[in-house]
């Protein structure tokens, strides 16, 4: 924390305390209304990395954050920041803590009458919006409250793991504030008595459980709780599986890790085996259609306990002002005595086997490529996977450590995985970036290849081309041209980029080729455009269509 403020101006004041967060990097693009704040920004330690499209940046600052615990993006007025909307509206939903810096317009400027550029329907328009998809946000907009107002909402960031937004004026950048400041740090108590009763339940329940297990939610990796996680678990050899938006929660080669559950689109072994269960401990886990297999899922609440950041549910009580982390370090405290569970031979993480050289007639199938990725992972890799199948066959990889898998598995936005490369990469540049991206998604944000490679960096981006948005397709059958996209050379793109090497396959062979040849190239970037067999799809692409093509298809 900043020891003085003395002759501290209001945008560095601003820089300190995102380095107080351990925030070094900040990703946007500049703009007149915040070029005064960008220029701080570059005399600091901070590093600012410039991006393609703000939406581009914003995705990259979410996926900054899920690594290294907050991230940050700087635009300029609304051009910028209406921009960045859908990328911090999937931050919110996932419970990514993202802070978001606005430049504005000069609180002396507004009072002029006329209409200044950027501007929508008033001044205040911007900050309108982002109050629907932020958990706080403030308008720097006197000297006398900007340090407070700073401190209030990024402990609030931190706190919620949630978006945050703040705008900064351009004439308020450098105003020193003529008072002292002194931290004073949050305040906020969780209900101890409440605590209490719901680990003493809690603890009772799982003495007497001869079968529980744990689902692993996103939030023990948001709030970083997977060391206490795996105390519990394996004091009491409690096997854990995880959901698919918190997949690679905990490191999937952990001897008590099952699998992911997705009800009745998943892993059959892995769905009985949780349904079976007399004690399902859902911890940090979000209740989504995805997360539930399209509501396939059969956890009777009688047989639960449901604690996230939010809530907590024991059975039918609901307690209220329980902290998820005092939750789990008061059942740890307990040393609870629970009944050993065994895990069945094909749940266990060596159950997994090697694939084949190549499948018997070649040619190129998603989940075959998969198989060939799984091979190569390890412990420096962090898989980025884009929505529709690009998702739905890597959630068959295994991740070796734990929250280096990324994926907008509940927002489920297009576009995620190549931006959010940049934003992994920076956030641990000595690990190996896997992107595995449709090529609809491609076609949207794809051209923030040319920052991974004007910042060095060295991903390895695999296109799935199937001429279109395959998803779709199995969502609502029949030959629709809006699924159609136009095709692209896209290795031709690092031409233009002026850096990296393209492969371009359309056989298993050529594909093992190529991976092997990335893979043993750190030097640069690689893009595999891969040409996919005609109406491929993983299993769990097809399970998921079945369940959800009722709700898309006309009446």
């Amino acid at each position: 924390m900043p020891r003085t403020t003395a002759n501290l101006s209001i945008g560095n004041y601003l820089i300190q305390r995102l380095q107080d967060y351990g925030i070094n990097d900040v990703f946007g693009i500049p703009g007149d209304y915040v070029l005064s704040f960008y220029s701080d920004l570059e005399k600091s330690p901070i590093n600012v990395v410039g991006c393609t499209r703000e939406d581009c940046a914003g995705f990259a600052a979410d996926a900054y954050s899920r690594i290294n615990g907050m991230g940050a993006l700087c635009v300029t007025y609304c051009v910028g920041g209406l921009s960045v909307c859908n990328s911090i509206a999937g931050a919110y939903a996932e419970k990514s803590p993202v802070v978001v810096i606005s430049g504005a317009p000069g609180v002396r400027e507004r009072s002029s009458g006329a209409l200044l550029h950027h501007m929508v329907r008033d001044f205040r328009t911007q900050v309108e919006v982002f109050e629907k998809f932020t958990i706080a946000g403030t308008e720097l907009l006197d000297p006398l409250t900007a340090f407070s107002e700073i401190d209030r909402v990024l402990d609030t960031c931190d706190r919620f793991k949630r978006p945050v937004y703040i705008e900064l004026p351009r004439d308020m950048v450098h105003v020193v504030p003529p008072v002292a400041h002194g931290y004073a740090g949050s305040t906020h108590k969780n209900d101890p008595d409440a605590t209490s009763e719901a680990i003493r339940e809690t603890a009772d329940l799982l003495a007497r459980a001869k079968k529980p297990v744990i689902i692993a939610g996103v939030e023990i990796h948001r709030f970083r709780l997977q060391d206490q996680l795996l105390q519990l678990a394996e004091a009491a050899k409690i096997p854990i599986a995880a959901t698919v938006l918190g997949k690679s929660v905990v490191s999937e080669r952990h001897p008590l890790y099952i699998g992911l559950y997705e009800g009745g689109v998943g892993d059959q072994a892995v769905t009985e085996f949780v349904e079976d269960s007399d004690l399902i401990l859902l911890f940090g886990t979000f209740l989504t259609d995805i997360n539930l297999g399209i509501y396939t899922a059969k956890l009777d609440p009688n047989r639960c306990v449901y604690a996230t950041s939010e809530a907590l549910r024991v059975s039918h009580h609901h307690y209220h002002n329980v902290g998820l982390q005092d939750f789990l370090n008061g059942l740890n405290a307990a040393k609870i005595h629970a009944t050993h569970r065994t895990i069945p031979a094909e749940l266990r993480p060596e159950a997994s086997k090697s694939v084949s050289d190549v499948a018997s007639d070649g040619q190129l199938r998603t989940s075959r490529m998969m198989q060939h990725i799984d091979e190569m992972i390890d412990a420096d890799t962090i898989v980025v996977a884009d929505v529709g199948d690009s998702l739905f066959a890597a959630t068959e990889l295994t991740i070796h450590e734990r929250g280096e898998f990324l994926s907008p598995a509940y927002y489920t936005s297009m576009g995620f995985s190549v931006p959010a490369a940049l934003g992994a990469a920076t956030a641990k540049p000595d690990h190996r970036i896997v992107v595995i991206v449709g090529d609809g998604a491609f076609h949207m944000t794809g051209q923030e290849m040319s920052t991974l490679i004007s910042k060095g960096h060295n991903a390895i981006v695999i296109v799935l081309d199937n001429h279109g948005y395959g998803t779709e397709r199995y969502l609502h059958a029949g030959e629709w041209e809006y699924n159609e996209i136009h095709p692209w050379d896209y290795g031709k793109l690092l031409e233009v980029y002026r850096g990296g090497k393209s492969h371009e396959v359309s056989t298993e062979p050529e594909f093992v080729a190529a991976l092997d040849e990335a893979w043993d190239d750190p030097s640069q970037l690689h893009l595999i455009h891969a040409k996919l067999m005609e109406n491929d799809a993983s299993d769990t692409l097809k399970k998921l269509a079945e369940r959800m093509s009722a709700k898309v298809e006309p009446c």
